[in-house]
């Protein structure tokens, strides 16, 4: 029987790109491992102030069948230990149970002896647009995967052009890397509940109102202040009565974005909504006139597919792997024209017919993607090695 491992350090209470990536792909790995012969283990890594506290409990508070077994060195020593020689990390696959395949979800794993090594890269910000990232992780993220690399057996990521990417940025032959395309948080049927009352208590907004929407991280990437300059744009020179909503934790660089809020002309009509949970996003996707997701790179792209699953008309980038998951099913904008952008959500919010069959197209492309192809085509790469 194959044994696996999967390091869910990312899994969080408040879940982002790459706790959703590994809490699907585990959840779709579990319906299969009886059908498909392998058995699940999973690895927790506690962070440097858990670990002084001597608590190594897992805390991402999310319902999961496998073991989880916590490794005895927190991610910063691990870190740290990886740039010299050492017995340490080689040994930390004792801790569970020496599996057949070892897989690092978030560019890291560990030099095991035994076992093969599978590494997920999502992306390679930190590379090729350092500027849109903080110093720690433009600092370390680079050398930390060029390690990893050495003795990493298989590359994961989510698109073509990642693929090519991490070809030409690191090196890595071509037949080593797969692509396992993620998936929509929300399935095909998701059932969106009525929860208006919550909502316009939580963020005192006024669900008559027709409204545009952005979902992701609050960080210089995302290229949010170009959506607010379309909105300011289509505010004074068309007056559409929409507002503007932005879901999402503040990160790394999110200050000239509050800035740019604040000194709108039409402050009044942007929201942002900080974090909330999967059930109360998909009802502002459900409810969008539009969903706008004007980003200047990404590894895959999830909140377009997200959007479409839950039947907001999509307009996104035509850069990077955005293409790739929108298909023919959004409308693709230059990130860095804010005129265009205007004009693109212009066309979707005063033209229904366009809208509908944006809807409609959005559906069945995200019916293209699923965590349990997801979950077959990641066993399909494990199976190379073995």
């Amino acid at each position: 029987m194959l044994r696996i491992a999967i390091d869910i350090t990312p899994i969080r209470q408040k879940l982002s790109g790459i706790g959703i990536y590994t809490l699907n792909l585990i959840r779709a790995l579990q319906a299969l491992e009886f059908q498909e012969n392998f058995q699940l283990t999973l690895a927790y890594q506690p962070s440097l102030k858990k670990w002084l506290k001597r608590d190594l409990s897992f805390s991402g508070n999310f319902p999961i069948q496998n073991p989880i077994y916590t490794l005895p060195i927190p991610v910063t020593i691990s870190d740290f230990l990886s740039r010299f020689p050492n017995p340490i990390l080689s040994n930390l696959e004792a801790y569970l149970g020496l599996p057949d395949i070892l897989h690092g979800t978030d560019h890291v794993v560990y030099p095991c002896k035994s076992s093969f090594k599978i590494l997920t890269i999502h992306d390679l910000t930190f590379i090729k647009y350092p500027q849109f990232t903080n110093s720690i992780v433009k600092n370390t993220y680079a050398s930390r995967i060029k390690r990893c690399l050495k003795w990493t057996d298989l590359v994961i990521t989510f698109s073509q052009n990642t693929k090519q990417e991490i070809v030409e940025y690191l090196g890595v032959e071509s037949d080593r890397i797969f692509i396992t395309p993620q998936a929509s948080r929300y399935p095909p049927n998701y059932l969106v509940q009525n929860k208006l009352k919550q909502l316009e208590l939580y963020g005192q907004y006024d669900f008559s109102q027709p409204y545009i929407l952005f979902v992701s991280k609050l960080e210089p990437r995302k290229n949010i202040i170009t959506l607010i300059k379309a909105f300011n744009l289509l505010k004074q020179e068309n007056r559409i009565e929409h507002q503007l909503i932005l879901i999402g934790q503040k990160g790394w660089g999110y200050e000239p974005i509050l800035n740019a809020i604040a000194t709108s002309p039409h402050t009044d009509s942007i929201y942002h909504l900080d974090y909330l949970s999967d059930e109360l996003v998909a009802l502002f996707y459900s409810q969008a006139d539009v969903f706008v997701y004007p980003s200047y790179y990404e590894g895959f792209g999830l909140p377009v597919l997200e959007a479409m699953t839950l039947g907001a008309p999509v307009i996104t980038s035509n850069t990077s792997s955005l293409p790739e998951v929108a298909g023919d099913a959004a409308i693709l904008i230059n990130p860095h024209d804010s005129t265009e952008l205007a004009e693109a959500i212009l066309k979707v919010i005063s033209n229904s017919q366009l809208r509908q069959d944006l809807i409609n197209k959005g559906k069945e492309r995200a019916k293209l993607f699923s965590w349990k192809t997801t979950a077959r085509e990641t066993l399909k790469a494990y199976r190379t090695l073995i």
